[in-house]
């Protein structure tokens, strides 16, 4: 193997473990019973290490939204006006990861689809 095959080979791994280092940690929103354009509820799962979503935001055109962690474990907004997607999320958990999902979940969702961000890196 010549010196710049050798040196080919540490590059790569080298971005494959810096790739699954930084990558974000599986995450996936659920529409639950309940949703419409004004409320939203979801069911967001996030496992990593034991560690828990703490705050949770919604986007829609440019503003975030806070949402708000119910009694059954599901995160919900409510507004007055019909909220417009497609959505964004951004998250920080307990132990502090924070990451930005954009356009996660199309206006036109279907209670009881699970949607998955697509990994960005």
């Amino acid at each position: 193997m010549t010196s710049s095959s050798r040196m080919l080979v540490a590059v790569v791994v080298a971005a494959l473990v810096a790739v699954a280092w930084c990558a974000p940690p599986p995450v996936c929103f659920t529409m639950e019973k309940g949703s419409d354009p004004k409320h939203l509820v979801l069911q967001i799962k996030y496992d990593k290490d034991g560690d828990s979503m703490k705050e949770v935001e919604l986007k829609q055109k440019e503003d975030w939204l806070p949402l708000k962690k119910g009694y059954s474990g599901a995160w919900e907004i409510k507004s007055d006006k019909s909220l417009e997607g497609p959505y964004s999320f951004r998250y920080e958990t307990q132990k502090g990861q924070r990451n930005v999902f954009d356009d996660v979940v199309p206006t036109d969702f279907k209670i009881g689809t699970t949607y998955k961000p697509e990994a960005t890196y």
